[in-house]
């Protein structure tokens, strides 16, 4: 028998991802890119049409996406605008999240690989914890800690070490400080999953062919926890770049990213378009990199079976 399940049940178990990423990622994807074309219309009809009946032109205004990377009232340089500033702010805190994370994330999710199996769901559930409280209180605890009058600062000061408290809270810092609280446990649990299963045998076979521990694990562990390290990091730095509650809550007036940005284009100027645009070039700067580096590796791996 070639096969157990029907051919109509197999079609549906097959199209329901496909499903599911038309309805929740296609179609809003579609919208949003709509939006970006048209201009603001009256309060009626909040969008002008693309399409002009009467002269049969199809109207796109691509002044959304131009004036991202040019301000074309002030006559600015190109790739000079705030919205570029905001992009490359973005993609660094993502990239310093992520590396964060990576850093935390690997000796722990190592050592909950490592431990014996009995311990194990202890410590996965230690990681999951944070996941049963609301997430907006989890960075509100921050603001308490790292305030003027919060918890690091009394500490301090009660132990002598500084005499007025420390500017901790809306700098730098603090914004990454949360971004990698929130997001450490999508680093060490690809990566505990995948070096669970690595055969910890070959680090021995390493150390009998008198390989130190650190170059052994350089050179055997990192290796085979390649794939957990890359889905660990495109876990972490995807959402980062489009982070809004964080930088709000922790970050300073100068750390606005680009998910701010979006939010003061649609509900503070009132610019849809032009916020649906930016919108637009983001998740395309996701896509992108992510197409081109699994088009890469997939052929690379179907040449290593050839």
């Amino acid at each position: 028998m070639a096969s157990s399940i029907p051919v109509p049940g197999k079609r549906f178990v097959i199209g329901l991802p496909y499903a599911w990423l038309f309805v929740f990622f296609l179609l809003p994807f579609l919208i949003l890119l709509y939006i970006s074309f048209v201009d603001m219309g009256e309060s009626i009809h909040p969008f002008k049409p693309l399409w002009d009946p009467q002269t049969g032109i199809l109207q796109l205004k691509y002044e959304n996406y131009w004036e991202i990377f040019r301000d074309l009232d002030g006559g600015g340089p190109l790739f000079q605008t705030i919205y570029i500033e905001a992009y490359l702010r973005s993609i660094w805190y993502a990239l310093l999240t992520a590396l964060l994370c990576l850093g935390i994330g690997y000796p722990f999710a190592y050592f909950i690989a490592r431990s014996a199996p009995a311990v194990r769901p202890a410590l996965l559930m230690m990681v999951m914890l944070p996941f049963w409280t609301s997430f907006l209180l989890r960075v509100y605890a921050w603001k308490g800690i790292l305030a003027d009058q919060g918890v690091i600062n009394k500490l301090l000061m009660w132990l002598g070490i500084t005499q007025e408290p420390i500017l901790m809270l809306y700098t730098n810092v603090s914004m990454l400080v949360g971004m990698t609280y929130v997001y450490l446990p999508f680093m060490v649990l690809p990566l505990y999953a995948n070096l669970v299963k690595m055969d910890f045998r070959l680090l021995e076979a390493a150390y009998d062919l008198g390989t130190t521990p650190f170059k052994a694990f350089w050179l055997v562990t990192v290796p085979l926890s390649k794939a957990g390290i890359i889905a660990g990091f495109m876990l972490v730095f995807i959402p980062a770049l489009g982070e809004f509650v964080i930088p709000s809550l922790l970050g300073g007036p100068e750390n606005i990213m680009i998910g701010r940005v979006v939010w003061d284009e649609m509900f503070t100027s009132n610019n849809w378009p032009r916020a649906s645009a930016l919108a637009v070039v983001m998740i395309l700067l996701i896509i992108v990199p992510l197409a081109v580096y699994y088009h890469y590796t997939g052929d690379r791996t179907e040449g290593a079976k050839a």
